[in-house]
């Protein structure tokens, strides 16, 4: 009798312990279906971008993890160690499950880091955002680059500067990035801009960070020179930099000296603004209209009320987010590659209130549409005054046919 009752204890155990792996088992997370991979810089290089990768792994999960998002970094010195960059894009090949693949900022080497990519797996999704590289270069690999619409920008930031008094515009920059087709192209339009709007065009040459004078050597020359430029060009100058490590500097002395800063190359309220005015973001982290409150009250008790302004919501954060949400969505079939109104919606859901202005690229020589090659900005906004609504301004069609 005591036999049966020590047998029918052990089968109940038995029993309880099997209800329990099955109720383990059906609340184990779903593996993901496949995986993204998002490549962006370094904290150092472009912290913004980063930070939106980071929004992807909270959201669906690294797959160190068993979630969805694979990210790595490329190097700081990324135009001399170019072949690092290109075999960390093709190393993503390697995982089975990969199926989209976005870059952010697709610094030079990501077109071949994407061939090699092809090459191997053609079934794998390419999406540059802010590429380096020319848009027909890039586009004759990536399904889709998206950059800041520097055409439409080429207007609508004298434009802003006009909107906070500027009579003269001080475009700051070097060699590399004027060899860029959009770059270049940018600051053509900006001095044809400035001359019809009565505006002072003057270009300014500044150090390449990328180069042996390194972050530190560039942000110096421009906490030297800036004080020498507003007494050069007034505090009526606006001043624009093409470079995310040219802003801090550059932010920190015309909050304290003068001269006005309508938006960043790549805009955000984390460009440039913490450091320049002492910021500390980190229990705003994520928070973007927390963020730019504290901003804003931060500008306006330095004295930049008016004359200093952002994009309310970070562009390379936004942009990593956007990429990797846009992939995610046509691999599911939630979204088409060609409808610039999906692309938005990406956008849209990481940016509630903010507005947005969206095309394609049109070559200047030919006047031919490059449906592969998106164009995005946001309505820019200036502390202590407000949105400016630049992204309703018709910009007048002569400025798309300048070229660099």
């Amino acid at each position: 009798m005591k036999k049966r009752v020590m047998q029918k204890m052990v089968l109940g155990i038995l029993a309880c312990a099997c209800l329990a792996g099955t109720a383990f088992a059906a609340e184990a997370p779903k593996e993901p279906e496949f995986h993204i991979g998002i490549v962006t810089g370094t904290v150092s290089q472009s912290e913004d971008n980063l930070r939106g990768a980071e929004r992807l792994i909270e959201e669906y999960g690294s797959t160190a993890d068993g979630g969805m998002i694979t990210h790595i970094t490329y190097p700081d010195q990324f135009m001399s160690e170019m072949e690092t960059t290109i075999s960390q894009l093709a190393g993503l090949a390697d995982d089975p499950k990969m199926k989209v693949v976005v870059v952010n900022e697709a610094v030079p080497g990501t077109t071949e880091g994407f061939r090699r990519i092809r090459e191997r797996r053609p079934d794998i999704l390419l999406l540059a955002g802010e590429a380096h590289e020319d848009p027909g270069v890039i586009t004759s690999v990536a399904d889709l680059a998206v950059n800041t619409d520097n055409i439409s920008r080429g207007y609508t930031i004298p434009l802003g500067a006009q909107k906070l008094g500027a009579k003269t515009f001080v475009h700051i920059s070097f060699p590399r990035h004027m060899s860029y087709e959009t770059l270049g192209r940018r600051r053509a339009i900006m001095e044809a801009v400035c001359k019809d709007l009565g505006i002072k065009f003057v270009f300014e040459t500044a150090p390449d960070p990328t180069t042996d004078v390194g972050v530190a050597g560039a942000q110096q020359y421009i906490l030297e020179n800036v004080p020498a430029w507003l007494e050069k060009y007034g505090n009526d100058a606006a001043f624009f930099c093409t470079n995310n490590a040219h802003t801090e500097p550059l932010l920190n002395r015309i909050a304290a000296l003068g001269g006005c800063f309508v938006e960043a190359d790549l805009p955000s309220p984390l460009m440039g603004y913490p450091g320049a005015l002492g910021i500390d973001f980190s229990k705003e982290k994520g928070d973007w209209p927390a963020i730019l409150k504290k901003l804003e009250k931060a500008v306006i008790e330095a004295g930049g009320s008016g004359r200093m302004g952002t994009w309310a919501y970070s562009y390379g954060y936004t942009q990593s987010v956007a990429l990797g949400e846009f992939g995610k969505r046509i691999v599911e079939g939630k979204a088409k590659l060609e409808s610039i109104k999906d692309l938005l919606e990406c956008y849209d859901k990481y940016t509630p209130g903010a507005k947005w202005n969206a095309s394609y690229y049109t070559d200047a020589g030919t006047g031919v549409r490059n449906r592969k090659f998106g164009l995005v900005y946001q309505d820019t906004y200036i502390f202590g005054k407000g949105y400016l609504g630049l992204t309703s301004v018709e910009v007048p069609e002569k400025y798309y046919s300048i070229s660099k």
